[in-house]
């Protein structure tokens, strides 16, 4: 099967529209339009519904494009390789974070990076921890910075330092004491996400240990933005490190109170893949990001945090 002809299938597909992947591809409809006979042909099926709504894959294109999402990735990493044997150093580097793990580093390490690898392109990407492992395990991106996740044992990390967990409050709220012991916030009301990845879960394994049931108020599976949004408006309290609002306890929009004990203590590490090569400098954008982090933390700009790991 031509390669080339799966992935012209692969950008129609996910566009919807011979027009729209022939402009992405730059060649002209009609080519594009015979490089899917082709395949069609080759294949012994219909891999499209054409109709006035565009480009549908039938049953069979759908099946097919699992499969051709696979081979594209494949391309584009070995592309990647290839261009990074050429070149000196990476072509690209992509680094994903947690929400308040990006707000504290990108923008530092952008410059790091940026003056560590002249010619890489830098790609950041934010998401929640369980998308960045599966992003590592399917090749998406090079490294990410995240809390230790649950699944630590299918991606490789690397301990960076150790962040305190506070109770965020509304601003009218009584101030309870500080530190907050664990079992004081669990009969706080709480604004917390519904899965039981992150926060949720902590949460919920405090409650079983401390022998309480957890008081949820309001769930929003929205950002931390939201969630310190509906605090703010006197819902409840959350769980979040203090790097994620500091600027509105400055304010007086929030309180925060540190919570007590080792157990309110979250890892924030380094990830890499298990089960993939290693990118094109992957270890010196390591080093860079444990760089950036231990001169955050060194100059006071990770609010909480004094000291790093190791």
């Amino acid at each position: 099967m031509d390669l080339g002809a799966l992935e012209y299938f692969h950008i129609v597909a996910e566009s919807g529209s011979i027009s729209r992947a022939a402009s992405a591809l730059g060649m002209e409809p009609s080519t594009l339009t015979r490089h899917i006979g082709r395949l069609e042909d080759e294949a012994g099926v219909k891999l499209f519904h054409r109709s006035g709504r565009g480009m549908v894959p039938t049953d069979a294109g759908a099946l097919l494009l699992i499969e051709a999402r696979k081979v594209v990735d494949a391309l584009q990493h070995t592309r990647r390789v290839a261009a990074d044997l050429a070149a000196d150093g990476p072509s690209q580097i992509v680094v994903a974070a947690m929400p308040t793990l990006a707000q504290m580093t990108f923008g530092a390490l952008g410059h790091a990076l940026q003056a560590r690898f002249a010619r890489a392109r830098i790609r950041f990407v934010e998401g929640m921890g369980h998308q960045l492992v599966d992003w590592l395990q399917e090749g998406k991106i090079d490294v990410a910075l995240l809390y230790v996740p649950t699944q630590s044992r299918i991606v490789d990390h690397d301990l960076l330092l150790q962040e305190p967990l506070y109770c965020v409050l509304p601003p009218g709220w009584r101030r309870p004491s500080d530190p907050l012991p664990i079992g004081a916030l669990l009969d706080l009301p709480l604004v917390l996400p519904t899965t039981r990845h992150g926060l949720r879960g902590l949460a919920e394994s405090w409650a079983q240990r401390h022998g309480k049931r957890l008081q949820v108020a309001m769930e929003c599976d929205g950002s931390t933005f939201m969630t310190r949004r509906l605090v703010a408006a006197g819902h409840g309290c959350t769980l979040l490190p203090l790097a994620a609002v500091q600027e509105e306890v400055e304010r007086g929009q929030l309180q925060a109170v540190r919570l007590a004990g080792d157990e309110a203590l979250r890892a924030v590490a380094i990830a890499t893949a298990l089960n993939r090569p290693a990118a094109s400098g992957l270890w010196e954008t390591t080093q860079v990001l444990r760089q950036v982090v231990a001169t955050l933390v060194k100059q006071g700009q990770w609010p909480g945090v004094h000291a790093v790991t190791g």
